[in-house]
């Protein structure tokens, strides 16, 4: 059976850590939903309207949503969730794998009866949805933001440098487990710090990349291990030309994944529209936090 919990106070305490301003600002609140396993998952909540579910990828959390949640609850109603172990969820010993996550998104749109869904999701939050479209064939998403993941992360030994390139590769499959066996060892924080600092345009200030170092952290470094593994596993080739909703992809020029990667996403979407950050423009794997104001004007763009 799925449960619901609502905490005002921790939605005043959220508001407050996100630096949002109850009088000038939507509200964000910061709720509870409970899967059929037993797994208490926290989302942020904010604004009316239609839902725009905000999907973050590996390791990361939906307070670093701040800018997006802000931005997008003026014209939606925005839900921010963290995947188990993740964020603010339970910190449970199991279901890290990319199949469990799109079940729990599954249930979290059907247990909050959500239609007529917008779903961005963030690197392997791209992913979620494309399990989610494999399991249950898009039910209930009307419209798709992919943002800035290969399609396969893991290079097979035979593939040329273009093969990589299309499919958005960043591991052979002994440099994926060496990461992980460094993420779940005594090293661990600094195997962290080093992943996020490849993924963040050289000038991105310091007291901002420690708070994302500081969110990643949420999730046990063991449970990270293990999730990496199964996200880089996947290929997803075969499922993104299934996708038939209106769909914006959204890359960056200097991402640890090929720009070329994105492109071939969008290929195989009809219809499906392409925006590619410049370097000049913050276009690491995290220009929605590097340059928020373009990133959020784009996303307002395609939606209207």
């Amino acid at each position: 059976m799925l449960k619901q919990a609502v905490g005002l106070g921790a939605g005043l305490a959220v508001t407050h850590l996100l630096g949002g301003e109850a009088s000038a600002a939507p509200r964000i609140r910061s709720r509870t939903f409970t899967t059929d396993d037993g797994v208490a998952l926290n989302y942020l909540e904010a604004g009316r309207g239609e839902p725009l579910l905000l999907l973050p990828g590996w390791s990361q959390s939906a307070a670093l949503y701040r800018a997006q949640i802000l931005a997008f609850a003026r014209h939606y109603h925005v839900f921010a969730l963290d995947w188990r172990g993740h964020g603010a969820s339970e910190k449970v010993d199991h279901g890290y794998r990319m199949a469990r996550f799109s079940r729990d998104l599954y249930e979290f749109i059907r247990g909050m009866r959500l239609k007529h869904v917008t779903a961005l999701g963030h690197s392997m939050g791209c992913g979620v949805l494309y399990s989610y479209w494999d399991n249950y064939g898009g039910q209930s998403l009307d419209r798709l933001i992919l943002v800035d993941v290969g399609p396969a992360l893991t290079a097979w030994p035979d593939w040329s440098a273009e093969d990589a390139a299309e499919a958005g590769a960043v591991f052979t499959p002994q440099s994926l487990y060496d990461t992980a066996a460094a993420l779940r060892g005594p090293n661990g924080i600094p195997t962290t710090q080093g992943l996020l600092a490849s993924m963040f345009s050289p000038g991105y200030p310091a007291d901002q990349f420690a708070f994302v170092v500081e969110e990643n952290l949420k999730l046990p470094r063991e449970y990270a291990a293990k999730l990496l593994v199964d996200q880089a596993a996947q290929d997803w080739r075969g499922v993104i030309p299934r996708i038939d909703v209106p769909t914006l992809v959204v890359g960056g020029e200097v991402s640890i994944f090929n720009p070329i990667s994105q492109q071939w996403v969008a290929d195989q979407i009809p219809g499906a529209e392409l925006i590619v950050f410049s370097a000049e423009e913050g276009g690491s794997h995290f220009m929605w936090l590097e340059n928020p104001e373009k990133f959020n004007e784009d996303v307002l763009d395609f939606l209207c």
